[in-house]
Parts: structure tokens; C-alpha cells; sequence
């Protein structure tokens, strides 16, 4: 295999993700209860052999680092190669912050370039999946090219997602086009690239262009030699509420297209010293899934429980995701919402209630799907009613709740 340096962008600010990244980068955001996004590439990276590893950060870096330490979960913590956390820094002629996925690899050049490696392999950190990057890199040996790009099949519709590729008969990419409002095709880019070394540095190095996907991807893919890796596997973007909520709820499928549970490609992340799942004698749980050191004396049905979590007696907590150490208090009934860590829901209190046509219209991309989101340690207070398309920012005190304790659909907290 190529000898390899793996970057995992994971600065993002990600605001469609609405209150989960108000105070973290989306690759720290929880996701299935125990893990944190970024959990699935580096996993991908030493599953498929890569122990040579570098995480940009930028964005509310605090809760990523502490997530990552030196990499031990992932066998990471090495003396040659392992894991290497670099984050931007202010340089003599005033720059520092990275603007865009480029520029972040371009601050970082003087790393690639003295190590000796034969392809950089660049990686998103906010995105879901299990896939071995050893044919990718192989295929990229193989055709000798300058850049590979993994590509996935998507619906048409959602193709202003994503950078949307067109691949001839030979697997060459013919055009690359981000985000367009009419797609040609239906194959999107992973945002996973493999560049040959030396090209990376000189394509780096001979512009300022600040977007892998906005400004350089699409006029390089004819001025190089550059191919497509079709992959066929599990692939989420959750960089939207939606589509985080819906792939959380996804694994409580019978048979869920991701596999946590396969003992041949192992999901790595930073466990805490918890107990077992505690469930009272009065505890009612359907098909959900809970997290080590859960306490569970209520009703708990289609739901994702993460470590810590506590259901008081009485409550109801139904097609929901709870994140680590949330409260939530007796009689209280959770529905079709995101209650982030810490975040607390007073006794008797109903989130998520009524109907589900008023959209919110002050986030960066409209909710009205009717989920209602509780950012991290928002206190609910005991008895309020909210609806749905609430948002409720992180930290918010039970002061800030109306006295009539009505928060009706479509508000912001």
C-alpha cells in the first residue's frame, strides 16, 4: 500500500446543525449513543492499516480535543506517525484562520512535506460510514494518478448537497460541479480525496484557492489525471438536523445498514469508566438503544439513549435522541426531539407537543419537520409546554422561559 498521511478536516462550524455545534465542531456532535462523529474516520483510518494521522481543527475545538487526548482508543498514541491535533495559528503577515478545506491543508504543507509518504489521503470528519481505504488507495497506485476522489450514489434530489461528479467508462472524472441546483449525474462526491504528494504541494502552493469543492476540484479534474472510486457501502451526511436525526433513528432498524456491531471493523472511541444500563422495576423500553451508564425508570421507545442519561419514573421519552448526562424528570414526556448533554427537562413538562406546521424560521436552515431541539444544559423548567420546530439555545436558564410557561411552535429559547 502507498505509504500515507491521512488529514481529517474537523473544523467546520456546521450551523445547519443548529444548536449541536453552538459550542462544538460537527465532528465532536454524539451520534449513536456512545460515539462522537469523527470515531468513524479515524476508525476507517486504522482499521484499513493508516496509523499516520493529523485532525485540523479550527472551530470550538475544546470538546474534540478532550474527546481525542493522544489517540489511545484508536491505537494511535505512537511515537512515529500516530495521532497529531493541528489547529491554525496566527503567522507575521496577519493570517491564521483557515477559510475554507484547502486553505486548512495549505496551512499545514510544511507537515506534508517532510514527511516521507507517497499520497495524502484528505478526509471528512463529519461524516458517517465504514469503509476500508486500502482499494482506494490502491486504485489511486494504479492508474497513477494525481487525484482519486470516492464517490457515492444519491438521490437526485439531494444533490445540492453534495459536489456531484460525472465519471466516464474508464472511471476518469470528466466534471466536477458543487452544489448545483440541476445535477447531470448522481454520484456524489465523500469529500474523500487522495492526492499524490509532490501535485498536492505544487496545486497548494500555486494559488490561494480556499475550497477543495468550490474552487479547485472543479477546474482540476481536467487539467490532471483524476479518477473516481465508487463506493458501494454506508455512507451518512449528517450536517443536517434531519439527516442526523434520521440516521441515529436508522440504527433501531431490524436490520440497519450500519453495523455497529461487526467484530471485523470495530468503531474506536473514548470510553468513559461507566456502569452497566440501570432499568427499574417500573421501566417500559421499546426498541431503543441505550448506553453504558444509562438509568432508566420510565418509558423509553424508539429512541437513542446515550451514556449517563437519566429517565425519571413516570416519563415518557419517545422517537427521541438523548445525549450523555441529560435529565429527565418525573411525568416529563420527550417527542421527536434532540435533548443535547447536560440539558435538563423539569418534571411534568411536555417537549414537543401539538402540531407540526409552523416551521422555524431563525435558524440557518429552516426546522419544520417538527423535531424540537434542547441545546447543551438548557434547563427546562418543570410543567412548560413546547412545541414543535422549537429550538432551545444551549445554556438557556428556566428564566428565559415565558410565564406562562407556553413555548409554542416554531419559537426560539
Amino acid at each position: 500500500m502507498l505509504r500515507t498521511l491521512a488529514l481529517i478536516l474537523a473544523g467546520g462550524d456546521s450551523p445547519a446543525l443548529s444548536v449541536l455545534t453552538a459550542e462544538r465542531t460537527e465532528a465532536a456532535v454524539p451520534f449513536a449513543g456512545k460515539y462522537r462523529i469523527i470515531d468513524f474516520t479515524l476508525s476507517n483510518c486504522v482499521n484499513s492499516g493508516i496509523y499516520n494521522v493529523g485532525v485540523l481543527t479550527q472551530y470550538r475545538p475544546r470538546s474534540l480535543h478532550a474527546h481525542l487526548g493522544v489517540g489511545r482508543p484508536w491505537d494511535l498514541d505512537r511515537a512515529q506517525g500516530g495521532l497529531r491535533i493541528l489547529h491554525p495559528s496566527p503567522t507575521p503577515d496577519g493570517g491564521g484562520w483557515q477559510r475554507g478545506t484547502a486553505d486548512a491543508v495549505r496551512y499545514n504543507l510544511d507537515l506534508i512535506e517532510e514527511q516521507t509518504i507517497d499520497a495524502v489521503l484528505v478526509l471528512a470528519g463529519d461524516h458517517v460510514y465504514k469503509m476500508n481505504y486500502t482499494p482506494l488507495l490502491a486504485l489511486h497506485e494504479e492508474r497513477g494518478a494525481d487525484i482519486t476522489m470516492a464517490v457515492h450514489s444519491v438521490n437526485p434530489h439531494d444533490s445540492r448537497r453534495y459536489g456531484i461528479v460525472a465519471m466516464g467508462g474508464d472511471g476518469r472524472v470528466d466534471r466536477f460541479e458543487e452544489k448545483p441546483r440541476r445535477a447531470r449525474s448522481s454520484l456524489a462526491s465523500m469529500g474523500i480525496y487522495v492526492f499524490r504528494k509532490q501535485f498536492l504541494l505544487d496545486l497548494l502552493r500555486s494559488g490561494n484557492e480556499q475550497d477543495f469543492g468550490r474552487h479547485i476540484l472543479p477546474h482540476a479534474v481536467n487539467q490532471c489525471q483524476t479518477f473516481g472510486y465508487h463506493f458501494h457501502g454506508y455512507w451518512a451526511d449528517v450536517g443536517t438536523i434531519q439527516a442526523y436525526y434520521d440516521a441515529n433513528l436508522a440504527l433501531l432498524a431490524e436490520s440497519p445498514a450500519l453495523d455497529l456491531y461487526d467484530p471485523e471493523w470495530v468503531i474506536h472511541t473514548t470510553s468513559a469508566d461507566r456502569p452497566g444500563v440501570e432499568i427499574g422495576a417500573a421501566a417500559r423500553i421499546e426498541h431503543s438503544l441505550l448506553s453504558d451508564g444509562s438509568r432508566i425508570h420510565g418509558t423509553v421507545m424508539r429512541s437513542v439513549i446515550s451514556p449517563g442519561v437519566y429517565v425519571a419514573p413516570g416519563a415518557v421519552v419517545r422517537d427521541a435522541i438523548v445525549m450523555g448526562d441529560a435529565w429527565i424528570g418525573p411525568d416529563a414526556v420527550v417527542d421527536r426531539c434532540i435533548i443535547d448533554e447536560g440539558a435538563r427537562v423539569g418534571a411534568g413538562a411536555q417537549v414537543g407537543e401539538g402540531e407540526t406546521t409552523t416551521p422555524n424560521y431563525e435558524q440557518p436552515e429552516r426546522l419544520n419537520s417538527g423535531l424540537t431541539l434542547v441545546g447543551l444544559q438548557a434547563h427546562v423548567p418543570a410543567g412548560v409546554v413546547v412545541g414543535r420546530n422549537v429550538v432551545i439555545r444551549s445554556r438557556s436558564s428556566e428564566q428565559a422561559f415565558p410565564q406562562d410557561r407556553l413555548v409554542p411552535s416554531g419559537a426560539t429559547i
